[in-house]
């Protein structure tokens, strides 16, 4: 079986209705532990480090500080509050819908990492102050402070995470489907070299035969025996 422009594909045959679901599994099973980990690590953050000082868990490392986030991860985008939410929701219905096709053990655990990241992320702007639809994300991990990097949180760890190991499997030809795309492989020693015409007795190539007068043919072939007793 090949890809369009000729690509082949490895692996490539009946699916199993079984390994399907086994995957789809996997993939809800990855985007609930991030989506746990996301919502409780931001109710203990909120209940016990909101309106606190900073918390230095590695000295110059990593401190906890707790802000709300009207943009995309990162802090990106602050402002756009409704427009980010409309694109988490246009992200968790894409990847239900591409989870249909999903025999892919490693799409399996990057669709997990992408859904529970963007679920956890789109709950806070669903349910959160200020207003529903609108709500401002809690963010509170910093790492090297030093750097100013943009404080995030454990949905946005996922979501990154994710989109790194989509680019990976793209890049090494992975599908959904459980496939992979590989380069088409050289001919090596069957590639096709240039074969001279095959010439006749009398010398004279055999598909140029029809078109030599037949005197020619042989004034050549004369010349073929002088060689030959010469």
């Amino acid at each position: 079986m090949q890809a369009a422009g000729g690509a082949p594909l490895s692996g490539a045959g009946p699916a199993r209705p079984g390994n399907r679901a086994r995957r789809i599994a996997l993939l809800v099973v990855v985007a609930t532990v991030i989506y746990a980990l996301d919502q409780v690590s931001k109710f203990l953050v909120v209940k016990f480090l909101e309106h606190e000082e900073p918390l230095t868990v590695v000295p110059g490392a990593l401190v906890l500080t707790v802000i709300r986030n009207a943009g995309a991860a990162f802090s990106i985008g602050t402002g756009m509050t409704i427009v980010f939410t409309v694109i988490a929701l246009t992200v968790v219905v894409a990847i239900v819908r591409t989870a249909r096709q999903l025999r892919s053990l490693p799409w399996a655990i990057t669709l997990g990492l992408l859904l529970g990241g963007a679920v956890g992320n789109l709950t806070d702007r669903i349910f959160r102050s200020p207003a529903p639809f609108q709500g401002h994300v809690v963010d509170f991990i910093q790492a090297f402070p030093v750097t100013r990097f943009p404080v995030f949180n454990v949905a946005d760890s996922a979501i990154v995470c994710g989109g790194v190991l989509a680019v990976f499997l793209a890049w090494r030809g992975y599908q959904i489907d459980g496939t992979r795309q590989t380069e088409e492989e050289p001919s090596g020693s069957g590639a096709e070299q240039a074969v001279e015409p095959a010439e006749s007795r009398d010398g004279i190539p055999e598909h140029a035969r029809g078109e030599v007068p037949e005197q020619t043919r042989e004034q050549a072939g004369d010349r073929s025996r002088e060689r030959a007793d010469g």
